[in-house]
């Protein structure tokens, strides 16, 4: 009996907790903030400084895993030195605050350094705030921190 009434409670309790029921966090965007998001990891991934331009906000700001502070065409400028490989988000939260969205996890990067050649592993977790301002989403805020 205690098991029937477990699976019971499971079953009604699972639809409202979705990081217990396995859902994406993705699932509760709005369409257009979830292709913005799609459009950034492919941006990055294909280092598209056009894409990467649009999908920052001008006053964007980053506290990278170095500690250090960085703007919009530094981000770009990194991203202009380096391969990305596919990546994975890890751990992920999604907090809706109305024109403003906070999306948190954790990323194994991994990728080349072109000026350098060399490959590169770096564990980071990171915190992207987009907005919305004038009917479109941009990032507009990103603090990453290397993890374990």
């Amino acid at each position: 009996m205690k098991t029937v009434s477990i699976l019971l409670l499971a079953t009604f309790l699972l639809p409202h907790f979705p990081a217990m029921a396995n859902e994406d966090p993705h699932a509760a965007l709005p369409d257009d903030l979830r292709q913005a998001v799609a459009d950034f990891d492919r941006a990055q991934l294909r280092s598209d400084e056009a894409e990467l331009d649009r999908l920052l906000a001008d006053d964007y700001v980053l506290y990278n895993s170095q500690g250090q502070v960085e703007d919009k065409r530094q981000f770009i400028e990194d991203y202009r030195g380096m391969r990305l490989e596919p990546f994975h988000v890890e751990d992920e939260t999604v907090r809706l605050l109305g024109d403003a969205v906070v999306m948190a996890g954790v990323a194994t990067l991994k990728g080349t350094d072109l000026a350098s050649g060399q490959p590169f592993t770096v564990r980071l977790r990171f915190s992207d705030i987009w907005r919305k301002r004038d009917g479109r989403w941009q990032v507009a805020f990103t603090q990453a921190t290397r993890a374990p």
